[in-house]
């Protein structure tokens, strides 16, 4: 049955990131889940059913029914996918890293703009309430250290640790830096897998700030931090705690003792629904998506210059 003023909207590659895409869009008020398409069609069946939508081996038969689609494939698909869906006049969520190569997430940047589709990346954190939540905090940091580390999973191992955790931390710092590419320094090793299971990155903008980066998929515990240091303030963040720090530098004429600091417990929320929640807003309002195709391809040049250099 239609819903009138609904968003109809499609899923494809429903494992483990898809699957909870395919939940969001069938939980909200703005969207009608069409249907899921997966190559392994058990697993688009049980998605399928559980969710009371058409399951499809072959997303092609998702064109002309959608409206807008997420694409959660293979990292290597993401390109063929999102290029079908966007020639076919439809507007795509993709997964991060948005493309394979640099090559692939220019061309799709281009198609977008041609056809005037939206096309919004998967940067998850950039919903992140810490992140939203101390945007206007931040600004004009000189120096940026951050650690991501995560026990191992099978998933996401068909990229480097570069592609498949840091990535995630090079958007968020390129957001708020805004300042063009100087040079990256980078050592990575591969520790379970046969591509970089650990890496640090040394990144260098043009306005002289310098970003410290550090990910690790082979990790014993969790922990996800970030760190700004700029002229006025020290912030800290701890995604998992869901907490921040900000000292505060005192007035002109107080000595160091008078520096204060607070703790901000940030509210929790549900990034995915909020990331998608904004995508169904920018289909509907043809607005430019919060994380965009241009946004995304910046975070890919630099993954790939981290990568490259490993």
């Amino acid at each position: 049955m239609k819903h009138p003023g609904k968003i109809r909207v499609g899923v494809v590659g429903v494992g483990y990131a898809g699957r909870l895409h395919a939940e969001k869009y069938a939980a909200s008020k703005k969207a009608e889940l069409v249907g899921v398409a997966d190559l392994d069609s058990g697993r688009a069946k049980e998605v399928g059913q559980k969710l009371g939508v058409a399951s499809l081996t072959d997303y092609r038969g998702l064109f002309g029914g959608v409206r807008c689609v997420s694409v959660a494939v293979p990292t290597r698909l993401h390109f063929e996918v999102s290029r079908d869906f966007l020639e076919a006049g439809i507007d795509v969520l993709v997964e991060k890293p948005m493309a394979a190569s640099l090559e692939e997430g220019r061309e799709l940047v281009t198609l977008a703009r041609e056809k005037g589709r939206i096309l919004q990346i998967g940067h998850l954190e950039r919903f992140n309430p810490a992140i939203r939540r101390l945007e206007g905090v931040i600004q004009g940091p000189r120096f940026v250290e951050c650690h991501r580390l995560a026990p191992f999973v099978e998933r996401g191992t068909d990229v480097d640790v570069v592609f498949d955790l840091m990535i995630h931390d090079i958007d968020v710092i390129a957001s708020l830096v805004r300042s063009p590419l100087q040079r990256v320094e980078a050592v990575g090793v591969p520790v379970l897998t046969d591509k970089p299971d650990i890496a640090n990155a040394r990144i260098t903008f043009s306005n002289g700030c310098i970003a410290n980066v550090t990910s690790s998929r082979v990790s014993m515990k969790r922990e996800r931090k970030i760190r700004f240091f700029q002229p006025d303030a020290y912030i800290s963040i701890d995604y998992d705690l869901k907490r921040a720090q900000i000292y505060r530098r005192p007035e002109k004429g107080a000595g160091w003792q008078d520096i204060r600091g607070e703790t901000i417990e940030i509210q929790d929320s549900d990034a995915l629904a909020d990331e998608i929640e904004s995508f169904l807003d920018s289909v509907r309002g043809r607005s430019l998506p919060l994380v965009s195709g241009e946004e995304g391809l910046r975070a890919l040049e630099i993954a790939t210059m981290i990568s490259e250099r490993l």
